[in-house]
């Protein structure tokens, strides 16, 4: 059995890694929607993933792809994930950046409650308390003012809904098949479900869109891997508080793209957050230490303790 420190190291470190790369592949997409529509956008990324997953899967692979026991929760969770999708930038054409932030970034609050019935899943108190501190970094940083109750404000409120309810059910397959499988299920039936809008809102593509295209979809698929293999690793308990790590990458991103220069309130937000992450890291931590004095030793481990003079 794979050490309870380990497994959980390893998770925050794929989850970190993927927000990080999530927030580059947004960036890239927010350069690219001057010249390609959104849908045509996801089309091809979720095309170009689907194709490298099956080449790397090599031959018969379809064949386990199709036969995978986790078929149909993954065409629930991509219709989950389309459905977050439009109702985030529905929603986005009406509230201000800010506002749109601060709903959305609901959503680990809400995984973590999902988790909880869903998965079974325990939550100690440091856990909810690196939630609520992150959320409050966001609140912070976001600065939104005269927020009132309206459909553009439900739109983002059901986004955040149906995106944390995405991610406990990948939690719930990630266990029982690989990452390479969940990816091409993911990504093939966002193919299905892009098509006929990306081909309705199709515009020419030139070489500058193209090299901006393949990135998108490197960087997307770098992040979906990174993302898949944190929820196979640690509990979504552990790993929500890191989504929030994608606001400071994004401020970062923003003054390094486009000059924008975060406010006071931004840098107070970003270090509540990076507090929140570290609260878990150090919490994760300690309980491996007391699993690992609590549990037996092997053989091996022993004479290793005494080899080292631990």
């Amino acid at each position: 059995m794979t050490p309870l420190k380990t497994t959980t190291a390893s998770g925050i470190l794929f989850v970190s890694a993927s927000y990080f790369l999530f927030t580059l592949h947004d960036a890239v997409i927010k350069l690219l929607v001057t010249h390609l529509s959104v849908w045509q956008i996801v089309f091809f990324r979720s095309l170009g993933i689907f194709a490298a997953c099956m080449l790397i899967g090599g031959r018969g692979f379809a064949g386990r792809v199709i036969s995978s026991p986790i078929v149909k929760p993954m065409a629930v969770r991509s219709l989950l994930l389309l459905a977050a999708w439009i109702s985030y930038y529905t929603a986005a054409k009406s509230l201000q950046l800010a506002e749109l932030t601060t709903i959305y970034y609901a959503a680990p609050i809400v995984a973590t409650l999902l988790a909880i019935p869903m998965l079974g899943e325990k939550v100690p108190l440091p856990r909810w308390a690196a939630i609520i501190l992150g959320f409050i970094g966001v609140i912070v940083a976001s600065n939104p003012a005269g927020l009132a109750i309206s459909l553009p404000v439900g739109l983002a409120l059901l986004a955040a809904v149906l995106w944390a309810s995405a991610s406990v059910l990948l939690r719930k397959t990630a266990m029982n098949e690989s990452t390479l499988v969940q990816m091409t299920l993911t990504n093939g039936f966002f193919v299905l479900l892009t098509f006929a809008m990306a081909i309705y809102h199709w515009q020419p593509i030139d070489f500058d869109s193209a090299a901006l295209q393949f990135l998108v979809v490197l960087l997307g698929g770098a992040a979906q891997a990174s993302l898949f293999e944190a929820m196979r690793r640690a509990p979504v308990s552990v790993l929500a508080p890191f989504e929030y790590s994608s606001l400071i990458w994004a401020f970062v991103l923003g003054y390094v793209i486009w000059l924008d220069i975060p406010a006071h309130n931004v840098a107070i937000g970003a270090g509540l957050i990076c507090c929140a992450g570290l609260l878990i890291v150090s919490t994760e931590r300690l309980a491996a230490r007391r699993y690992r004095l609590a549990r037996p030793q092997t053989p091996a481990e022993a004479s290793k303790e005494d080899a080292t003079g631990a």
